[in-house]
């Protein structure tokens, strides 16, 4: 099995101390970097455990942090933080810049290959990333179908991937519309993957603590929308390109 190494990495962001994980893959050469973004509740052994999956397929993972190492399983806690989080387009780029530059800085990551896969809040970040005119190779997102402000979609230089569930009514039928009508005008690269009776955060395993309505696990779509995700960096940033060993 693949040996990786991991380490916690503080800085700051949004007026927070963050702590985010780094997962690194085995070897000393440069490899991809993907930016991982949590659902909207923050950083988890869920993400922790997607970044590790990826360092084992080779790339530099950061799994970054939304609220200063805190995470916030209160559902009325989480939305009075990220609520107003999702309506200032600046702030969510100002977290995502801060984490990239997180990874960008270690030796490992070939700065000028990276991609952001997301989710919820997390997602929504990855979007306005490359709403922002960053270089990116993907953005992938799961529960993120987030529109922007009015034509900076069209700042967006890579593909799209979105995976959401069809019963979801955090983000319906109308957002998801939205959505891919934004990326169409843009002249995205985009794609829409809609997993049949999923609800919102379906891929996320059961909590114990209390969530919101219309939010549950769905195992066989979880499983199908994280190969999506692989597929989706296989495509656009494979491990293979020039190493720089």
């Amino acid at each position: 099995m693949t040996t990786i190494t991991t380490r916690t990495v503080e800085y700051p962001a949004d007026g927070l101390t963050m702590i985010g994980h780094l997962a690194l893959p085995a070897g000393v050469d440069r490899r991809p970097g993907v930016l991982l973004g949590p659902e909207g509740t923050g950083l988890s052994d869920v993400e922790r455990r997607r970044a590790d999956a990826l360092a084992e397929l080779g790339y530099v993972a950061l799994a970054f942090d939304l609220h200063g190492g805190r995470y916030l399983s209160d559902p009325e806690e989480m939305l009075a933080r990220c609520m107003p989080l999702l309506s200032d387009p600046d702030r969510m780029r100002g977290i995502g810049h801060a984490a990239l530059d997180v990874l960008r800085s270690e030796p490992r990551t070939d700065s000028d290959r990276i991609a952001t896969v997301g989710y919820g809040t997390g997602g929504a970040i990855g979007l306005e990333l490359g709403r922002d005119g960053v270089d990116l190779r993907a953005i992938g997102t799961v529960n993120a179908t987030t529109t922007g402000r009015p034509g900076e979609a069209a700042r967006i230089r890579c593909p799209v991937w979105a995976g959401v569930g069809s019963e979801d009514p955090i983000m319906p039928p109308a957002q998801r519309n939205a959505f891919t009508a934004e990326m169409q005008a843009a002249g995205v690269d985009w794609r829409l993957t809609v997993y049949g009776g999923a609800l919102h955060a379906f891929h996320h395993p059961t909590v114990d603590h209390p969530v919101l309505p219309g939010v549950g696990h769905h195992l066989r779509h979880a499983q199908r929308a994280w190969r999506d995700v692989v597929d989706l960096l296989a495509e656009c940033l494979p491990v293979t390109e020039d190493l720089g060993a």
